[in-house]
């Protein structure tokens, strides 16, 4: 983390004889280099998570089917105000997980991690429940003793608040970014009800948005095939660079940039003033996985399971639509070494 830390404090979460309690701690961490390599480790570890959602606190017109209300908030602007002290800050926030805990009878040991810094000239929060697993540690007698070690690979509650966003931006709804679950009563749920806020901005849905728009633009320019390819191609490393670094992809920048990528008398942003209804908001962050459609063939259906990159098309894979029959010619090394074996033929 190439970041300006300025406070970080840890909580502790343990259970015993089915109750959780909690465990505060009486001062914030020392700024060294331990606690640096942490935080770049946690850093490093959601910035590699695959889906993550944004969000903003709720308003008191918000409808909410929490039971619960969160008033983390409040406390984050009393401190934020500086009517209130990290520490007091942090122990009431932890006070309130466990809270949350209890009321939805969360049987869960780990550490809640609160952590400030400054980063490119503005200032973020994070917030991370970090869960802990048992192992073992040479002692300095050379003996081996068990001990409780932070599994921070295994991190899925966790979120950054972009501070500065949210007193500047009052009406944004990603100022908040979080790890996102995947199925059923995802976990970040509940987590986000702790924090009391709301999801906002889909990142799928706002990808797979940019891609029916960039499919439009293509179509209404009547680029030939290899521009089309190139501007959908411009379009997904942009959108990757801005994702590989936490940031949403802006409107203006993306049609700046495509402008010297692929040159074209209407810019994308023009475009996208036109399109009414169907326009992109200015800014909005993407999901990775959603933008690979952009440069990407995939689909699986009936045993079978196919992907290719889009430039391939036409030259090492055909398709014909009137027989529906796809032809690959080279089949990748890994799959032919398989075909081979089961045919009984010598590598």
């Amino acid at each position: 983390m190439q970041a300006d830390v300025q406070h970080s404090i840890i909580h502790q979460f343990y259970t015993n004889d089915g109750q959780v309690g909690l465990r505060l701690a009486p001062a914030t961490l020392a700024i060294n280099d331990e606690v640096s390599l942490l935080l770049a480790e946690l850093t490093e570890v959601y910035q590699a998570k695959p889906s993550k959602g944004y969000a903003r606190f709720l308003r008191e017109d918000d409808e909410h089917d929490s039971t619960l209300k969160s008033n983390f908030p409040e406390l984050l602007e009393k401190w934020q105000k500086g009517d209130e002290e990290f520490v007091n800050f942090s122990q009431e926030g932890a006070k309130l997980l466990h809270q949350q805990l209890q009321h939805y009878g969360i049987l869960e040991a780990g550490f809640l991690l609160l952590a400030s810094y400054r980063e490119r000239g503005q200032d973020f929060l994070v917030v991370a429940f970090l869960p802990s697993q048992d192992g073992v540690t040479i002692a300095a007698d050379l003996s081996v003793d068990r001990s409780s070690q932070l599994a921070i690979s295994k991190v899925q509650l966790a979120a950054t608040i972009n501070l500065t966003e949210w007193h500047e931006e009052p009406a944004s709804t990603t100022y908040i970014s979080f790890i996102k679950g995947r199925a059923g009563r995802k976990v970040s749920d509940f987590f986000l009800d702790f924090l009391g806020c709301a999801e906002g901005l889909n990142p799928k849905k706002q990808s797979q948005q940019l891609i029916e728009s960039v499919s439009r633009y293509a179509q209404e320019e009547q680029l030939e095939s290899e521009q089309a390819r190139q501007l959908r191609k411009s379009v997904y490393d942009i959108c990757d660079n801005q994702w590989q670094h936490g940031e949403p992809v802006r409107v203006k920048d993306l049609s700046e940039q495509l402008r010297e990528a692929v040159p074209m008398e209407r810019s994308f942003a023009d475009f996208n003033k036109a399109q009414a209804e169907r326009a992109l908001v200015d800014e909005f962050p993407t999901d990775r996985s959603t933008l690979r459609k952009l440069v990407k063939f995939q689909g699986q259906g009936g045993g079978l399971s196919v992907g290719f990159d889009q430039e391939l098309l036409g030259e090492r894979v055909e398709y014909d639509p009137s027989t529906d029959k796809l032809t690959i010619h080279g089949t990748p090394p890994n799959l032919r070494d398989q075909l081979r074996r089961y045919f009984g033929i010598d590598s």
